[in-house]
This record gives structure tokens, sequence and C-alpha cells, in this order.
């Protein structure tokens, strides 16, 4: 075995929690599982966590995450190789073999018991979502329709995959809490999360206040009557996409980060040739970069999005309410992975005005 290979073994083996000590983050607490607090670039005060049973973390804000090297990558703002220096060092000293083995066989182990547990995990997700999907209605006529048209978006036909469900539990855990639990009941708009293969691996649950028609549910902490976001994925949605309508041979895809957005270019544009996906969120429709804001995709991220066979042009839309650095070159990612996996796709980013977003236009 190569050096290199042995050093990233060595690296990887360092438990997570070690490398978050080693880089001194402070003001992480305990919630279930998971140390969370704010993030040591972007700051906040819960966007952070380390999940030291899987070994990885997470910033919903700077959308980025992964193991305890990509931690240090994070933090330091370094490259791969600078952070594998941080932890083994630049010319680490060879050492016992069968020292070296017992610690490579000790890492594999715990690599298959993170696997395992991530797998259970994710079936346990997917599972709930296509049930959650089961248990939806139409969403024609009903309060999901009236939200969207009070926002200005009245489909020509309804997209069968945006569902209801009058009476829905939202089922979470927030700062505070031992577990997930419900912390809000009511209306709410159901879309499926398709993967590559079509099925359903995740929902997008968007919770409406029917009384007042374009307005989303006010969610608030059990506990602490903090204000809460009124949407929330359930399953996994790696690699996959909110479906407003069927790829066609020669197609232009037309995605955009929300279902909104993606459905405010599909009323005001009309287009034959055109079809709407919703991508969930920027990382999904990026896939992982090659350093921070390159716009250079990881093409080894093997579960990011790529769109369909048989496109003609594939369209990313870009809202202008988002920092347009990072929201840019997420997207030029996303695209140039697109070409490099279909190659001869044409691509393109529109760009909502500064400030706005594609549902504020209509």
């Amino acid at each position: 075995m190569q050096r290199g290979e042995e050093r990233l073994r060595e690296a990887k083996a360092i438990p997570i929690l070690e490398v978050a000590e080693r880089l001194g983050l402070a003001g992480l607490h305990r919630a279930g599982g998971e140390h969370v607090g704010p993030c040591p670039v972007c700051g906040g005060k819960d966007r952070f966590s380390i999940n030291p049973n899987l070994a990885v973390f997470n910033c919903r804000r700077c959308d980025q995450g992964g193991d305890g090297v990509a931690l240090v990558a994070h933090v330091l703002g370094c490259d791969f190789i600078r952070a594998l220096d941080f932890l083994v060092g630049a010319a680490a000293p060879e050492i016992d073999k069968r020292a070296l083995e017992a610690r490579r066989k000790k890492a594999q182990a715990e690599d298959a018991a993170r696997a395992a547990t991530a797998d259970r995990m994710r079936a346990r997700a997917i599972a709930d979502a296509r049930a959650i999907w089961g248990r939806a209605g139409p969403g024609e006529g009903t309060a999901a329709q009236a939200y969207l048209a009070a926002r200005g978006i009245a489909f020509d036909a309804w997209p069968p995959t945006l569902k209801f469900i009058p009476d829905h539990p939202m089922i979470k855990r927030l700062e505070g809490m031992a577990r997930a639990r419900e912390i809000h009941r009511g209306p709410a708009m159901i879309a499926p999360i398709q993967g590559p293969d079509g099925q359903v691996r995740a929902v997008h649950q968007t919770w409406i206040d029917a009384a007042q028609p374009g307005q989303k549910a006010d969610v608030r902490h059990p506990d602490t009557g903090a204000a809460q976001p009124a949407k929330l994925v359930r399953g996994s949605k790696k690699g996959g996409a909110i479906r407003l309508g069927r790829v066609v041979p020669g197609a232009t895809l037309v995605m955009g980060e929300g279902i909104e957005t993606t459905a405010s270019a599909m009323v005001s544009w009309s287009n034959p040739q055109a079809v709407y996906w919703a991508g969930v969120d920027l990382g999904n429709m990026a896939g992982r970069q090659v350093g921070r804001n390159t716009g250079v995709p990881d093409m080894s991220d093997a579960a990011a999005f790529v769109p369909p066979e048989g496109l003609a042009r594939l369209i990313y839309l870009q809202d202008g309410d988002s920092d347009p650095v990072a929201t840019r070159a997420k997207l030029e990612a996303g695209l140039r992975r697109a070409v490099r996996s279909r190659p001869g796709l044409e691509v393109q980013i529109a760009q909502a005005p500064a400030g706005k977003d594609f549902n504020d236009i209509l």
C-alpha cells in the first residue's frame, strides 16, 4: 500500500470529536446523538453539527459536510492535502507494520459500523417518505392549489407530483430536544423527490396556512416559541429531484432550487419543449466541489445529481436573494458535472435580479 493511502487511513481513524478538539471548536453542545452549535466559518447558533456515530459534520448554511478530513478543510479553508497534513503530519514517519495493520483493521471495522448505521437510518427515512407519499391525496382543488395561486402560480395542468395532506404532522428534533417529536400539525403540500430511476426516495413537505392563502404555516418551537421553517425533507434526497413534468428526448430541462422558484418559471415561460424540475437545494443540484466556490465539480461524488439522458439543454435558475458568489459557484459546478456526464448537452444559468427570486418577479 502506498504511503499516501496509509496516511489517509490514519487520518480517518481519528475520532471526529478529537478532530474538532484539535481545531479548537467551541460552543458545541450535546443534542441527542449530535453535537451542535455555531459554524466556525459562518457563525449562527445551531446550524453546525457533528455526528460522532457517523463520523461526519454538516453546516446547513455553508452547505458543507463530510468526514474529519473534510472538517479540517472546512474550518481552515484549505485543500485536501493540507487537511491531511494537519491531521497526520506532512512527513509522518513510518510506523510498526503490526501497529499499522491493527490500526487499519480498527478503521475498517469502524467504517463498516458507520456505514451499516447510515444504511439503516437511510432505509428507515426512505420508508417513512414513501409512507407519507402514499397517504397524500390529489393537490388540485385543495389548500395547496390556493397557496400557490395566491403566490401567482396557476398551472395550465396541475402536476400530479404535487399532492396534499389536510392534517399532517411535522416530526423533527429541534435544539434542546433529546429526540424527534411532533412540533406542528396541519395542512401540507407534499412532493416526491425521485431518484434517477424514478423511484420515490424522499418527500418535500410544505406546511401552509389554509386561512391565509399564499402563506406558510406559523411553526413554533414547542418549548421556546422560536419560529421554525415550515418546510421539511424526509428521506434521501441526494441526486434526486421534484419532477413537475416528464422529460422527452430533445427537451430543455429547467431547474430551480425550490418548488416555487421552479413553478414560477414554469408558468412564466410557455415552451412545449421545456420540462421543469426542482432540485430541492443548491448542494443537491451542484454536488461536491473541488475546493470552496471554485465551480469545479468533484466527479468522485457518485451520488450527485446528473440530468437524464437525451436532453438538449439544461438551464439552472439562480435566485438573486442569496450569496451571489457561493450560489454561482455551486450552479456552475452542477452544470459542468452535467456536461461531463452528458457530452453535447447545452447549459446556461438564468439569473434573477439582485435581491429577488423568480417568484418575486412573477
